[in-house]
């Protein structure tokens, strides 16, 4: 089953309690086609400078990415971003972005991609996702990320969006304040109210709870002591979530449930070390040897 990926390719610059790392491989994109990968094979859309390493193009690569849908601009820079961890874990400071070609060039899908069946619209202006969606023949199933800069800034864009898609994912925060509600099951509704069948709310350390046809369910997140870099573990989880459900080729309230529990281990994996280098190395057997361990801690009867 098609799955593809739309979004940002980066260049971060990462500071935590543990260290720091300068340009190592980042971006929405990145992490999400490199952890989905590993349940399915992932088309990637976006777009990077020439200063992109050629050392990352081969992890793409090494793994079951097309890269036709990946453009490099003549004489452009790749987009860059460099933040701080600092106390909660959670939260980043950001210290510097530059959009550099992320700014200046709009999505342009090749035809092969245009029979996608499993989308994520990762997070991007409004505008840009709504082309990408315009794009695309009859996807199966497709969700869009989002942020509070869209939704402050561009919120009828971003309704607009909600309107063509199935699902949204996005954190608690930004579900609130899209949907205007402090209470988050009340934002929720809201949201649905607006298109999209399926709203999926990540909650950082506390898990993650979903809304799909007028169903609730919620998971914890998996217990970890110590997490090291924290940056595109919501990618990583939407990574497992839509690389589940492209294997298992369904979308049902079932299946659902299930793609988040593997998109919380996928995500769990991402934070134990910087950017993408614990993907780097992990398997299939990997996530499903904690994945069991996940099912045991979630036991009522056990």
């Amino acid at each position: 089953m098609t799955l593809l990926v739309v979004g940002s390719i980066a260049l971060d610059s990462v500071e935590t309690p543990f260290g720091n790392r300068p340009d190592i491989l980042g971006g929405a994109a990145s992490y999400f086609s490199v952890g989905a990968s590993l349940f399915t094979p992932v088309r990637l859309a976006g777009v990077i400078g020439e200063d992109f390493p050629t050392e990352h193009l081969e992890l793409f690569r090494s793994r079951r990415i097309d890269l036709e849908g990946l453009r490099t601009i003549s004489g452009g820079k790749t987009f860059r971003w460099a933040g701080r961890y600092v106390g909660r874990m959670d939260i980043a400071e950001t210290l510097d972005t530059q959009l550099n070609v992320l700014g200046d060039v709009r999505p342009q899908l090749p035809a092969s991609y245009l029979d996608s069946e499993f989308v994520l619209l990762a997070n991007d202006h409004p505008a840009n996702q709504l082309a990408v969606a315009q794009q695309l023949s009859q996807p199966r199933f497709m969700m869009m990320d989002t942020m509070n800069l869209w939704i402050d800034n561009f919120r009828s864009e971003v309704v607009k969006v909600l309107g063509v898609v199935d699902a949204l994912v996005c954190n608690d925060e930004e579900a609130r304040s899209l949907g205007e509600n402090s209470n988050l099951i009340g934002a929720m509704n809201a949201i649905s109210a607006m298109g999209p069948s399926t709203v999926l709310v990540k909650k950082g350390e506390h898990g993650a709870i979903i809304l799909h046809a007028g169903r609730f369910f919620a998971l914890p997140a998996y217990p970890l002591e110590y997490v090291k870099d924290p940056t595109g573990a919501g990618d990583t989880f939407a990574a497992g979530v839509m690389g589940f459900l492209a294997r298992e080729r369904t979308c049902d309230f079932q299946s659902l449930k299930m793609a988040m529990s593997y998109g919380t281990v996928l995500a769990s994996y991402n934070v134990e070390d910087f950017g993408l280098d614990r993907l780097r190395t992990l398997t299939m057997n990997d996530i499903e040897i904690r994945h069991e361990v996940y099912r045991q801690f979630l036991a009522l009867d056990g």
